[in-house]
């Protein structure tokens, strides 16, 4: 709280000495500070547009770090090279915000792209900001694998959780886990491992699945798992309200039409919408560059 009263102070401070440049430049008839008052003044701009977009962080576990997992869905391998396209669009908005990004699970697509890949995204209020990300993402393009240059629609599914410290409890019976080992596996072989070394954990009554095979060792894979999986319980337990465990699973949505939370058209005009809150732009590169600010804001707006 205090960091955050700081830095309002310090626009506030900033803004006055920006006011009082525009009026010498105004009094002496001064040309040459116009630009530096226009510099000045979107930088401004930029750094409240940050701080409002904190003030809408209230959730309890906003300030987490965030676990991210991306699913492909319907649209075979033109959806596996969609899950590609997310990942770096995310890697590249965290990177931008001088967040950490470590990937956690890997699984290659059959010929191109990417089954699934869970990622852990590192700094403070991560998990609010993405959990607006959350839901199917929808893409229209003309197929780079379609010789006939057909236009193809494809889904991949967005998956946010906030990542849990040890002191939050959720009760998770040992008999209730279904725990196995593989080697690890990666694109390139860049994490192929020669031990059992990567792990997987089913949460019988639910149908939970969470792995990891990027760690160091079998222990601290199955220790990241854990976590996981203790998130994933925790947020179907508070969304759902029930007490039965087998009842936390909730509403699964297709991974297809229908369901889709934003929209990315490349063909034959280019526009990204999201359907939630009906905020859009023509700018597809900048957004799959990483430009996601204003649909976080929008969709945190919205939920105020």
């Amino acid at each position: 709280m205090k960091a955050k009263v700081e830095t309002y102070e310090k626009l506030l401070s900033d803004l006055e000495d920006l006011k009082v440049l525009n009026e010498l430049g105004i009094e002496e008839q001064d040309e040459s500070v116009i630009p530096e008052v226009k510099q000045e003044l979107e930088r401004l701009k930029d750094a409240y547009g940050k701080l409002k977009l904190e003030t809408l962080l209230n959730g309890l576990y906003d300030r987490n770090n965030a676990i991210m997992t991306l699913h492909a869905g319907a649209g075979g391998t033109e959806a596996q090279d969609w899950v590609q396209m997310l990942l770096r669009m995310y890697t590249r908005w965290a990177e931008d915000h001088d967040y950490e990004v470590r990937t956690l699970d890997y699984l290659d697509g059959d010929e191109a792209g990417i089954k699934s890949v869970t990622i852990q995204i590192i700094g403070e209020n991560a998990y609010g900001y993405l959990r607006s990300e959350k839901g199917v993402h929808r893409l229209v393009r003309i197929s780079p694998f379609d010789a006939s240059g057909r236009r193809h629609t494809s889904f991949a599914s967005v998956d946010v959780m906030p990542e849990l410290d040890d002191e939050i409890e959720v009760e998770i019976r040992p008999e209730d886990l279904k725990i196995d080992t593989y080697r690890s596996s990666g694109a390139g072989g860049q994490h192929v491992n020669k031990t059992e070394s990567a792990v997987r954990i089913t949460h019988i009554p639910t149908g939970i699945v969470v792995s990891c095979q990027n760690e160091r060792s079998q222990i601290q894979n199955r220790e990241t798992a854990m976590k996981m999986l203790k998130a994933k319980l925790l947020e179907l337990k508070e969304r759902e309200q029930k007490e039965k465990i087998e009842d936390l699973k909730g509403v699964q949505m297709d991974i297809a039409w229908g369901s889709q939370i934003r929209s990315y058209v490349f063909c034959p005009y280019t526009m990204v919408k999201d359907h939630r809150t009906n905020y859009e732009t023509g700018d597809v590169q900048a957004v799959m560059d990483g430009d996601l600010d204003k649909f976080i804001h929008a969709f945190l707006s919205m939920k105020k």
